[in-house]
């Protein structure tokens, strides 16, 4: 089994695509890790199988898959049909499920305030996923304090445009981000 830590610190730039567009694009980058961000029960089958084709890894992200459901019955359908390397989800009942059934999990949180950052850490000691995506993954201090309470890979993402912005998430104790910001996928 591949070890998620030792590919996401081999590859610490993950392109996160929103549209068909992005989907072209990432197909003639060197991004080699890829989060499905869109899609619907008609044509996500084909963007695994586009990606795939590339040698892309990719996490779809559960929660935004237009008509599927994301509860078991549409992971399984998710792992049956597109058979991704892993899913992306704020569901703390869907990434147990998930890993359940053999898929890397990636949770996504999002950080407004302490409360948040508290109730995320108790999610994520309770769901255990394979690595936790921190969004905004600008805030620095948020990252570095995830980092000492969970001891998992952790994946910034949101609002990061700028090498400097990825570099400073790096340093803060991300082992990788996820962008849309096409220019930094290379």
């Amino acid at each position: 089994m591949i070890d998620l830590k030792e590919l996401l610190i081999e590859n610490p730039i993950v392109a996160a695509i929103r549209n068909d567009d992005d989907l072209h694009k990432v197909l003639e980058s060197s991004a080699k890790i890829v989060f499905v961000l869109y899609g619907s029960l008609l044509n996500i089958v084909n963007i695994c199988t586009e990606l795939k084709k590339r040698n892309k890894i990719v996490f779809i992200h559960l929660d935004m898959v237009d008509g599927l459901k994301a509860d078991q019955k549409g992971i399984e359908f998710i792992k049956s049909a597109a058979s991704p390397f892993g899913v992306i989800t704020t569901k703390q009942g869907n990434i147990k499920y998930a890993k359940n059934l053999g898929l890397y999990t990636i949770q996504r949180i999002f950080i407004i305030d302490s409360l948040s950052l508290e109730t995320a850490i108790k999610s994520i000691h309770v769901s255990m996923p394979s690595a936790v995506e921190v969004m905004p993954g600008v805030a620095s201090k948020i990252i570095n304090s995830l980092e000492k309470e969970v001891r998992l890979p952790i994946i910034a993402g949101g609002l990061i445009n700028s090498k400097k912005e990825v570099m400073e998430s790096l340093a803060a104790g991300a082992m990788a981000i996820s962008t849309t910001a096409k220019d930094l996928w290379e």
